[in-house]
């Protein structure tokens, strides 16, 4: 994850601000899970002595947070993608533009498919908050497993089908 980050950077390379602004705070996000994780789950093997439900709240609310901000990010570039779709400006009746098209309707796709494993994620983060915040602890064992396998076959239909896309697109 670090590895990622780190190349990523401050998100140059983002040609819009708002989406450079979320996908770097979700990056810090991401990278003060780990270490809290980390901690919560060395108090609960007992290496080290501090309380671990405080640490446990605490990555959960950062994980949370990732996902919320990837959330927003989806419904962004889901906007701005629709809006591009939709504008007199750019039509899409030559061949070439046709491939663009689809290629736009590709990316809208993906951005769906994410958008949906963050809010099923997102359901399970917030199960298991500390009672009293939104729903925390209020789904039944069934629903935390359901929640979690959409999401899990979501990505895994995601890396899939960017695999199939690299390998098609290589002459």
């Amino acid at each position: 994850m670090f590895v990622y980050t780190k190349q990523y950077g401050l998100g140059a390379q983002e040609e819009d601000a708002f989406v450079r602004l979320v996908s770097v705070l979700g990056n810090l996000a991401d990278q003060l899970y780990y270490p809290c994780e980390h901690v919560a789950w060395a108090a609960d093997t007992r290496v080290l002595h501090v309380d671990s439900s405080r640490w446990w709240t605490l990555s959960t609310a950062l994980w949370a947070l990732s996902l919320l901000l990837g959330i927003a990010r989806s419904l962004w570039v889901l906007l701005k993608l629709r809006q591009r779709l939709r504008s007199p400006t750019a039509p899409f009746t030559s061949p070439l533009a046709r491939g663009k098209r689809r290629a736009v309707e590709a990316q809208m796709q993906s951005e769906m498919l994410s958008l949906l494993s963050n809010l099923a994620d997102l359901a399970n983060a917030v199960h298991w908050l500390p009672r009293g915040v939104l729903w925390a602890g209020r789904f039944p064992l069934w629903l935390v497993g359901l929640m979690g396998t959409i999401s899990s076959l979501l990505s895994i239909y995601q890396a899939v089908r960017a695999g199939g896309q690299a390998e098609a697109a290589t002459p």
